[in-house]
């Protein structure tokens, strides 16, 4: 029963997913020299300088103004609380995925972190050998078979692609502060969360080299790679420190 489903939900995806690429793509101009992985290029690239603009005269200043004020140890703290809070997501999707062992290591973390870890404040789990595994639904479809689509950029979400964006719509309901009964608390959280991983990301700039899009695109998508294939792929560039997720 459980194959019969799986295969229905891999069906309806995929229906799904191939009918949002057509659509996109009817819209986007033909060119000789195309990257079959981004054939919207020109409309990623707008949005990539829109998200640029942002990221430059907004986001980028108010990260550097937290990285100046905030110390070293409360910084981790604060970035290790959502690792936490994230814990559901790697709970479910490990889950979905049937690996439970791993979902298992998830729950522990969560627990034994919320808990001796004060709120998560410190990674008492992976000093006990409990290391974090790192998934999303997004990595659940790609178990499942579910082709990725067309790397997309997504306007102040950032880079992704068809498969990836979709799945950001479970992903955000899968984590406990989507349930704050309270707008401004909500706001508030995801405002610091956002904030406090654009400030991490600060040291990652020195990185890119060439064409930024260009970089960053491949690095996303070898990245993803990466992560949907639990490591087995050819290219050992994996670009650790660019994780956009």
């Amino acid at each position: 029963m459980q194959l019969g489903c799986k295969k229905m939900i891999k069906k309806s995806l995929t229906i799904g997913l191939t009918s949002l690429v057509l659509s996109l793509a009817a819209g986007a101009q033909a060119g000789t020299d195309v990257n079959p992985d981004d054939p919207w290029e020109g409309f990623n690239r707008k949005v990539y300088s829109f998200n640029k603009f942002a990221d430059t005269y907004f986001l980028k200043p108010v990260a550097k103004g937290y990285d100046w004020i905030t110390p070293a140890p409360v910084d981790d703290g604060i970035s290790n609380i959502f690792d936490n809070l994230g814990e559901t997501k790697n709970f479910i999707n490990d889950s979905l995925q049937f690996k439970f062992a791993d979902a298992g290591t998830d729950l522990m973390r969560f627990l034994i972190n919320s808990t001796i870890g004060v709120a998560g404040i410190f990674d008492v789990a992976s000093r006990m050998g409990l290391q974090r595994n790192e998934e999303d639904f997004g990595q659940t479809l790609a178990s499942w078979g579910v082709e990725s689509g067309p790397f997309v950029v997504l306007p102040l979400l950032g880079p992704s692609n068809v498969r990836d964006g979709i799945s950001l719509v479970p992903d955000h309901f899968s984590v406990p502060q989507a349930y704050i009964d309270h707008d401004e608390t909500r706001t508030a959280v995801y405002a610091v969360d956002t904030i406090d991983t654009r400030a991490d990301l600060l040291s990652a700039e020195e990185l890119v080299q060439g064409d930024e899009y260009s970089f960053i695109r491949d690095a996303y998508m070898q990245r993803r790679e990466f992560l949907a294939t639990d490591g087995a792929v050819e290219d050992d560039f994996v670009a650790d420190d660019l994780d956009y997720e």
